[in-house]
């Protein structure tokens, strides 16, 4: 008989979780069973609920090591445990690299990859005392799989972090399970920053294979895979979720080639 997905009674904790993909993580970790702690600077303009229940919300900044640290010994002593931690907090402006000196990248790093690195550190020091163990669940991207300008420190990052999570998981194993998420394009409230108004969402769309972004639940029910006991013996993994990814601009530029050539 398999096993379901159901985390009753599980304690799940989103960094970045109060709007974006983290929303929509914590939202699919309520819709499975699990109590969730979403954590950020700054409170959610409205509490994330979903299935009649609501996420509880601490505000810490992740980059501040000492902060986390409490942040988790206050969810541990409220709560019991800590069963799942997903490090979602992150981001980037579009800076090509030679519009700003080091130090303007280094905090990119700084979040996106030393972050995740303190926000585990400080949850496998209780992690590794339950008896069940727990689950690691980093955010990545495919930013840090493929050149990415405009984003050079972010996917430089990244790539790190894809690189960290498999070195957690030999590390830590068995105890605590570690795995990312490499995602591609998600459709968020601030889409429109990076891709335009809808007919720009529409065109980049466009070149995914599977016609569309990314909605934020679809990116919270992998991760919620990934946390449950379906994922037992998954650690040190990545998981593409992209739609397909990226149709080779090769493709298009032949079939233009070839129209030109029928045309003649």
């Amino acid at each position: 008989m398999g096993r379901a997905c159901g985390l009753e009674g599980r304690v799940a904790v989103v960094t970045g979780g109060t709007r974006g993909v983290g929303a929509g993580i914590a939202r699919a970790f309520l819709r499975a069973g699990a109590e969730v702690v979403v954590c950020a600077r700054r409170p959610p303009a409205e509490p994330v609920a979903a299935a009649g229940r609501t996420a509880r919300f601490i505000p810490v900044d992740v980059r501040q090591p000492e902060a986390v640290e409490a942040m988790f010994e206050r969810i541990a002593e409220a709560s019991g445990r800590v069963d799942v931690v997903v490090n979602n907090a992150g981001g980037t402006p579009f800076r090509p690299l030679g519009e700003a000196g080091a130090a303007a990248h280094a905090r990119i790093v700084e979040l996106n990859l030393v972050a995740p690195l303190t926000v585990s550190l400080a949850a496998h020091r209780i992690l590794r005392e339950q008896p069940t163990g727990g689950s690691v669940v980093m955010i990545g991207s495919v930013s840090g799989t493929r050149p990415s300008p405009g984003s050079a420190a972010y996917g430089a990052a990244k790539a790190g972090l894809e690189h960290l999570a498999r070195t957690m998981a030999v590390e830590w194993a068995p105890a605590v399970r570690v795995n990312t998420l490499v995602l591609g394009m998600v459709r968020t409230e601030s889409a429109h920053l990076h891709y335009g108004e809808e007919d720009g969402i529409a065109a980049v769309a466009r070149t995914v294979p599977a016609g569309r972004l990314a909605e934020p639940d679809e990116v919270g029910e992998a991760a919620v895979f990934l946390a449950s006991d379906r994922a037992a013996y998954i650690t040190g993994a990545s998981l593409l979720v992209h739609g397909g990814g990226e149709r080779p601009a090769f493709l298009d530029a032949a079939n233009v080639n070839r129209r030109a050539e029928e045309t003649r």
